[in-house]
């Protein structure tokens, strides 16, 4: 995923001077050719993701296209003062950009995952969030960024969905896109944890449930109407996120739907409870220690489908 950031990146840098990557003192080997490329266009700010933050603010309000970029607790939560205060109220055009979301860095433990960002930035006033789940929708989203004016989170994982781009498909901030067709229970999933959704879906199939599946590469804005239309047209709502349920995806749904006075027959989050997760591997191990792989998603549908069958 991040090297899709990086060429398209390179590639809208050649074309636009505006463009500005400050990165944390990281990502050497991924970031070394875009630095040779554009030594004006490029900055390296050093173990300081608050004076990253800082700068990159400055450089917005003077008229560039700020992209700030670190592993993603680290441009997010130790510098959330300085995105709250100096990019949002400003509205600066600073995307923030964090690789490794969720569990992506398992191996280094609690201080490196990223299992709260999306519920703290999609609080923040004038704050665009974006999680692509494929390397196709990482680069069609920097494209997006670039012409958007404001403040943006990029959060980039590890894993993707691992499809190809299918014909017709695009991205667009503020749509949901539907990978595939059911009415017995919508699957809605952002980010990478989009395939577990996907292979939970392809086990029930052989069961005879038809589960409709959302990807949410926007988690805000939120696509209000595609959430209207699963509420209403399938036996209930399952949300799936490689996150804390409090403030997520889970909760922006629920938001939305009974905002819109549709309210889906079942509703359940699949994301990390109310804990620190303490246990250390990689992506994959975490996922399934902490109930959020494809097995654990397939046993909440079936339980919401059961209850509807015999209601």
């Amino acid at each position: 995923m991040r090297n899709a950031f990086v060429e398209k990146l390179t590639e809208l840098a050649r074309k636009d001077p505006r463009i500005f990557l400050i990165t944390g003192d990281l990502g050497f080997g991924v970031l070394t050719d875009f630095a040779a490329e554009f030594p004006r266009q490029y900055l390296n700010a050093g173990v300081a993701e608050q004076t990253m933050t800082a700068v990159a603010a400055g450089m917005a309000l003077e008229g560039r296209v700020v992209f700030t970029y670190s592993i993603a607790n680290f441009p997010t939560l130790r510098c959330l003062e300085q995105i709250r205060n100096d990019i949002c109220y400003h509205g600066a055009n600073v995307n923030v950009v964090s690789i490794g979301g969720g569990f992506s860095y398992g191996p280094l433990g609690m201080s490196h995952f990223a299992t709260e960002d999306l519920s703290i930035m999609r609080a923040l006033p004038n704050m665009t969030v974006v999680v692509p789940s494929e390397k196709w929708q990482v680069a069609d989203a920097v494209e997006a960024l670039v012409a958007h004016p404001g403040p943006c989170y990029l959060r980039l994982d590890k894993s993707d969905a691992g499809r190809a781009r299918q014909p017709g498909e695009t991205f667009a901030l503020g749509k949901a896109r539907l990978v595939r067709a059911g009415s017995d229970l919508t699957l809605v999933a952002a980010g990478g944890v989009l395939k577990e959704a996907l292979d939970a879906a392809e086990a029930l199939a052989a069961e005879g449930i038809a589960c409709r599946v959302l990807d949410m590469p926007t988690l805000k804005p939120l696509d209000a109407g595609a959430l209207a239309a699963a509420a209403a047209e399938t036996g209930g709502i399952v949300t799936v996120e490689e996150n804390t349920v409090l403030g997520g995806l889970g909760g922006a749904v629920a938001e939305v739907c009974l905002e819109q006075g549709v309210r889906p027959r079942q509703f359940q989050r699949v994301g990390l409870n109310d804990e620190y997760p303490e246990i250390v591997g990689d992506q994959l191990y975490l996922r399934k220690a902490y109930h959020l792989d494809s097995g654990a998603v397939a046993a909440v549908a079936r339980r919401l489908v059961a209850a509807n069958r015999a209601a």
